[in-house]
């Protein structure tokens, strides 16, 4: 082999390489959402008398989740853009999600090193989902070490249901339900959700590393309704900042998780 040839071969890998690089990382970066839209969309999560006194997290798309008001009450809120149990990088989701002073502890930190491993353009969406799953099975993240509750109660929620990614009503609770599923609570999905049901991973964590796992339960419909009523002017605001966001824009679904 000649030295031409050797140093033609090493270009020729090197430029493969990064290309590989490339086509693992498309789509990463992520669009910033005005600051004030994102802090009252990520505040809508909450019920109303948690929301002066809650943390609120933006993300730079850049960087990750940053503190942009420091709390008192313990509970804290951010929307939620990278489902990292898919694998996949898409940029329509959006899911406002707020947490108790436990989930905060537990369940922020895989949060923020998801949403930092996207922003650094460095991981492909499969390198991410294998480093969450390989730091809970090394018990870096752990369980909660008691129950606790997930506010979603949102008047919009973003995300990829069986039929694709839609626009989805459904304001919800979310109680810390670690290695447990529908069999255990007697849980199931049904219409409306009306009745509480077991959401996990899926079958990226088996059940003995589950600790992403929620009963769910929905808001009432009257109580549906007035959420929606008292957020008008915010659906507003979000449907200006991108049109997808416009609850006409899909059929609205009532699907379980």
């Amino acid at each position: 082999m000649t030295k031409q040839f050797s140093l033609l071969l090493i270009t020729c890998l090197a430029i493969a390489s990064v290309s590989l690089a490339q086509q693992k990382t498309a789509g990463w970066l992520l669009d910033s959402m005005p600051a004030s839209l994102e802090t009252d969309y990520a505040l809508s999560a909450l019920p109303p008398h948690l929301r002066s006194a809650a943390t609120v997290y933006l993300l730079d798309p850049k960087k990750g989740y940053y503190l942009a008001r420091k709390g008192t009450n313990g509970f804290c809120t951010y929307v939620n853009r990278t489902e990292w149990e898919r694998a996949e990088f898409v940029q329509d989701t959006y899911a406002a999600i707020s947490y108790d002073s436990v989930g905060s502890t537990i369940y922020l930190p895989v949060a923020f090193a998801v949403a930092a491993m996207r922003a650094s353009g460095k991981y492909s969406p499969q390198q991410i989902r294998d480093t969450i799953v390989q730091r809970v099975k090394a018990g870096i993240y752990k369980a909660p070490a008691r129950t606790g509750i997930s506010y979603m109660l949102s008047p919009l929620l973003r995300t990829r249901l069986d039929e694709g990614i839609v626009n989805h009503i459904m304001p919800h609770y979310m109680f810390y339900a670690p290695n447990l599923e529908n069999v255990d609570v007697g849980g199931k999905w049904v219409s409306g959700g009306h009745q509480p049901f077991v959401i996990n991973s899926g079958e990226v964590l088996d059940k003995a590393h589950s600790i992403f796992n929620f009963i769910i339960l929905a808001a009432g419909e009257s109580e549906k309704a007035q959420i929606i009523a008292d957020h008008q002017a915010l659906l507003k605001r979000l449907a200006d900042y991108k049109p997808i966001l416009a609850l006409a824009t899909n059929k609205t679904m009532e699907h379980g998780h």
